[in-house]
């Protein structure tokens, strides 16, 4: 398996993997196992994708797409931190909803840019 545009980030003692900022690495849900792999491959349990790494029915939650995927993360324990710079995404209406509640747990998080994405993972 590929995992070109994947690569480890070392945090203090955390180990992440991090999609390449521009690739399109999930094209659809069924997709994550990649990710899950690399995670795996990497012993990392936590994962840092960008806005362009995911398809665009990720941030429509009628299509199914987000709930399958941060399912599956979770199923794993593998931590999920997600840049999406503000204006640079279309959501649908109810994506807030979904953010605001992920946002209590500590499974998922979207951020404004890396830094930040990082912060929350090593926290």
């Amino acid at each position: 398996m590929d995992f070109e545009s994947y690569t480890l980030t070392l945090l203090d003692d955390r180990r992440i993997v991090e999609g390449s900022p521009a690739a399109t690495l999930l094209g659809e849900a069924a997709d994550v196992d990649r990710t899950i792999e690399a995670c795996w491959g990497e012993q990392a349990q936590a994962v840092l994708l960008y806005a362009a790494n995911l398809p665009v029915a990720f941030f429509d939650i009628s299509s199914g797409v987000a709930g399958h995927i941060l399912q599956k993360l979770r199923n794993y324990r593998i931590r999920f931190a997600l840049v999406v710079p503000p204006g640079s995404t279309s959501t649908s209406t109810r994506f807030a909803e979904l953010v605001a509640d992920e946002q209590r747990g500590r499974e998922f998080g979207i951020f404004a840019d890396r830094a930040a994405a990082l912060a929350w993972l090593a926290a």
